[in-house]
């Protein structure tokens, strides 16, 4: 797999990196990225993928994809996977370089049997509610467990035996034995180990016992040479115990960990809790629904991997915190689009126009260019008949002020085409618009201005004689909201749900050339947006295509 071209970078992590090259702290540079397989990747875990994969290209180093599997519960096969193909998808490539938390659980085990012989670690047979409880807050301190002062022996005892299986769940742990005064709630004798009794995906039965992130993270960087420790900002409090770890113990390397703002990004949520939440009460349609901020939502929907690269360098990298507006992603999203993509005339919501002065049975066969801006990519047939679909709300009777497409008795151009008049309104028995009739200026092909008429207005159709059936989903913003919760009682982000970030439109028709389009295909349909078909559900039979961005962003506008 070729990886993508780094982008020269100019954050402050690139600089620390640069310094510690220079001054010879490193040789090389060294990074992870460390998901839990409890859930799917999403929009933010990309910028966490494209910092830690495109620092080390550019630096020619090292990155470790490593898969964090100390919590049995809530772990899974089918997440492993998707956050490999995630990465893969992205463009990046870990190599040799594979690994999880639960390769190293015998050296944790070891690292850990070597802080309690120090004298740095107990047994607590607290339960979890009474160590809650004692632990302090921010202004008072905690207290010390009744069971802190156990010898070394009896402790080494306890934790060989819970190893072995024989105390319940709770009912001991492993504690660090720093200070329970610390200013930093972090390190007041965390918790380092916690007995699971259940089967692991990958070490089955093996071991009951399980080490925590905070244990685990430090150590696991530490065994794998990790040069830079890269995290978001909501792990710098815990940074201290990181070192304190590393201090206690030799090990084969000295990583230091840096931290960065996470993304936010407006218009949606990305905490994995709330994202399980959307899942299990089928708020959505699964983890891959194109609404979803997870990056197979987003690649569903028809987002390329290059956008979401350009919208991670576009944000950048530093500590302040953000809030990015989802037109920010749109746009990186429309830009690489735009100079790639074909073309193609496809009506939404149609309504017939018959040209009465077209020849009966004659159909002619149009020249029209796949990009307007790229000759390369060749041109395409499309067929014009006596009878033509447009889109519905390119006709109104009383037009409001400024409308420059089709009225009665008004002329527009048909895209590569024809001026067509409307000359008649026809209705049904409810008295709804089911047909326009008009005729076509037979001296205006190929883009002939009318004479003594000016016709502004450029509408797009599809010929009804070889239209081609779709469906098309428009999928929109899944919250109304910027911050979805935030000015709801007790937070209640599902308040905010966009109702109308889905529509589905079975009666769509496209022109005939999109017939056969293979799955993943993109095309801009004219003055709609940009459209992908969908890679489950479209099939030659039942062509389905998903929107993945309007042409421009009219969020707060009519943007359907």
């Amino acid at each position: 797999m070729s990886s993508p071209a780094p982008a020269p970078s100019t954050h402050f992590i690139h600089n620390i990196i640069l310094d510690d090259l220079k001054s010879g702290r490193a040789e090389t540079v060294v990074t992870r990225f460390p998901p839990e397989p409890n859930g799917y990747l999403h929009i933010g875990h990309a910028k966490s993928i494209c910092l830690n994969f495109g620092i080390v290209q550019e630096f020619g180093g090292k990155c470790f994809m490593r898969f964090d599997d100390t919590n049995p519960l809530k772990e899974d096969e089918e997440y492993e996977q998707s956050i490999l193909e995630d990465v893969r998808w992205l463009g990046f490539d870990w190599e040799e370089r594979l690994t999880h938390a639960s390769d190293y659980f015998e050296q944790l085990y070891g690292y850990a049997e070597e802080l309690i012989q120090q004298g740095k670690a107990y047994v607590d047979s607290l339960s979890a509610e009474e160590i809650r409880g004692q632990r302090g807050t921010l202004t008072e301190p905690g207290e010390d467990s009744p069971y802190r002062d156990r010898s070394m022996e009896e402790n080494l005892t306890l934790f060989q035996r819970m190893r072995a299986g024989e105390f319940a769940e709770g009912e001991q742990v492993l504690r660090a034995k720093i200070e329970m005064v610390s200013p930093n709630l972090n390190l007041r004798d965390p918790v380092l180990y916690r007995i699971r009794k259940v089967s692991h995906q990958r070490t089955g039965t093996a071991w009951c016992l399980y080490p925590l992130y905070d244990f685990t993270h430090g150590l696991s960087d530490a065994l794998e040479g990790v040069t830079h420790s890269l995290c978001t900002l909501e792990f710098e409090d815990h940074r201290p115990l990181y070192n304190w770890i590393l201090d206690q113990l030799e090990t084969p390397a000295r990583p230091r960990q840096y931290e960065f703002s996470r993304l936010n990004l407006q218009h949606t949520v990305l905490s994995k809790r709330k994202l399980i939440q959307l899942v299990e009460e089928k708020r959505v349609a699964g983890w891959d629904d194109p609404r979803m901020p997870t990056i197979s939502g987003l690649r569903r929907r028809g987002y390329p991997p290059e956008a979401i690269r350009r919208f991670c360098e576009r944000i950048g990298i530093s500590k302040a915190a953000n809030n990015i507006d989802m037109g920010v992603l749109e746009n990186c999203v429309r830009e690489d689009l735009d100079p790639k993509v074909p073309r193609a005339m496809v009506v939404l919501r149609p309504l017939k126009l018959t040209i009465t002065n077209w020849p009966e049975g004659h159909t002619e066969e149009l020249d029209a260019p796949r990009h307007p801006k790229r000759p390369e990519l060749g041109r395409r047939t499309v067929p014009l008949s006596k009878t033509v679909y447009i889109e519905q709300e390119d006709f109104s009777e009383e037009p409001p002020q400024g409308f420059q497409r089709l009225v009665p008795g008004g002329e527009v151009r048909l895209r590569n085409a024809y001026v067509v008049r409307c000359d008649e309104v026809v209705r049904d028995g409810s008295g709804n618009i089911v047909e326009l009739r008009g005729t076509y200026d037979p001296d205006t092909a190929k883009g002939k201005k009318p004479e003594g008429r000016k016709v502004k207005g450029i509408i797009h159709w599809v010929s009804a004689s070889r239209a081609l059936p779709v469906e098309v989903r428009l999928y929109d913003r899944l919250f109304t909201a910027p911050n979805p919760g935030a000015d709801q009682p007790e937070g209640n982000f599902l308040q905010d749900l966009n109702p109308d970030s889905r529509e589905v439109l079975p009666q769509a028709w496209a022109e005939a050339g999109l017939a056969g389009t293979e799955s993943g295909t993109r095309f801009q349909f004219e003055r709609l947006g940009y459209f992908m078909t969908d890679p489950v559900d479209s099939c030659p039979e039942h062509p389905v295509f998903n929107r993945i961005v309007t042409l421009r962003d009219s969020w707060g506008g009519k943007n359907r």
